[in-house]
């Protein structure tokens, strides 16, 4: 429901479309194929929906549109997207925000474009609250909806950081803040555990003294004091010792480096 957003200049065909093809392709970027973007729209503003749709056509995505709350639920949840621009207010017994409460508790992280015709602040924030990945009111431009839906298909791109690392038969867990080490739990204090994520983090690279300070105390200065060496040497008791082979490696005049490699470091102590 809604109104019908501002429109805004036309934007010219690709050259695929001009050509008479039924739609262009996309690069993806990072990628050496091409890719089409798949978009759903949950919308029951039919004039809306192909404003809309037309528009992402045009720029070579493949786009289904769904006109109630019902069939909504049923192909987002069953089907990939890259991004789902989602009405807030829907007929057939789902509104916008029940959709994206659904779809987030079944563990669907498809980024989620709101569109409503409710501008309050409020309204807004019970939508990012919900989930949804941003939120546009009505009316809107086309071209703003497809810089915001540009930057939410780059946004998913990026590489999430590693939940659990591993070297030879250590393993840290970043989420469940453990670590292991050919099976046996290691009993770790917070500190130990920062400084040990933080050289798996870089493992087979040497991190400087200067690194350890910024990254796992905070310091943006040198304290003068043997803290690093006191940590690194308990650390060493608790992932070395008993264990084979050695991974905490100290580099010297450098730093240390946490690595089963330690012939490709220079100077190992």
């Amino acid at each position: 429901m809604g109104s019908v957003p501002t429109p805004s200049p036309a934007t010219p065909a690709a050259p695929e479309a001009q050509a008479g093809a039924p739609y262009s392709v996309c690069l993806s970027p990072g990628k050496d194929r091409l890719r089409m973007y798949r978009y759903l729209i949950i919308e029951d503003d039919a004039l809306n929906a192909r404003y809309i749709a037309e528009g992402l056509r045009q720029q070579g995505a493949h786009v289904s549109v769904c006109a109630d709350g019902v069939q909504g639920i049923a192909q987002a949840v069953g089907e990939n997207w890259d991004v789902i621009i989602l009405d807030r207010m829907l007929p057939g017994g789902f509104d916008g925000l029940q959709i994206l409460q659904t779809l987030r508790s079944v563990g669907k992280q498809t980024p989620v474009l709101v569109l409503s015709a409710l501008s309050a602040t409020d309204e807004r924030v019970r939508g990012l609250k919900a989930g949804c990945d941003d939120y546009l009111t009505k009316p809107f431009a086309f071209s703003e909806l497809s810089a915001r839906l540009e930057a939410l298909v780059r946004r998913a791109q990026i590489p999430a950081p590693a939940r659990e690392m591993r070297v030879a038969d250590l393993r840290v867990n970043l989420i469940t803040r453990s670590a292991e080490r050919a099976g046996v739990a290691l009993t770790l204090q917070p500190r130990e555990f920062r400084l040990l994520a933080f050289l798996m983090q870089h493992a087979h690279q040497i991190v400087t003294r200067t690194m350890l300070l910024e990254s796992v105390w905070d310091y943006r200065f040198d304290p003068q004091t043997n803290v690093i060496d006191v940590h690194i040497s308990r650390l060493r008791g608790k992932v070395d010792k008993g264990f084979e082979p050695a991974l905490i490696q100290t580099v010297r005049g450098v730093g240390y480096s946490l690595s089963d490699r330690p012939q490709d470091l220079p100077e190992v102590a």
